[in-house]
């Protein structure tokens, strides 16, 4: 199984840094191989050139740029469940990733 790619973006890209390493040990825990990273919205597009991810996750503060990066990229866009975001539920956000990137 290859590696999945998974990109989450907010708006200056720190809040998220916690959900990646929540993220991180939840596909540890699950035997998931899973490369997470998070950027900011300044920086998005340079991220989906060089990285190429499977999956692009938006926080809700940056919601309202679905449909912008749905437009750019053929890869499954979401924006995440504001409830797991608010608790920093990686393991949550992680199944969510998959099954965009299994469809």
């Amino acid at each position: 199984m290859s590696v999945k790619k998974i990109m989450l973006v907010c708006a200056a890209g720190m809040s998220t840094s916690l959900l990646v390493s929540k993220m991180q040990q939840a596909a540890k825990d699950q035997g998931i191989e899973a490369e997470i990273f998070a950027t900011a919205v300044a920086d998005a597009d340079n991220q989906l050139e060089t990285q190429k991810p499977d999956v692009l996750m938006l926080g809700p503060q940056v919601s309202y740029m679905l449909n912008e990066f749905k437009d750019k990229v053929d890869i499954p866009v979401e924006v995440i469940n504001m409830q797991d975001y608010g608790m920093m539920n990686g393991t949550k956000v992680l199944t969510t990733a998959l099954k965009l990137i299994n469809g």
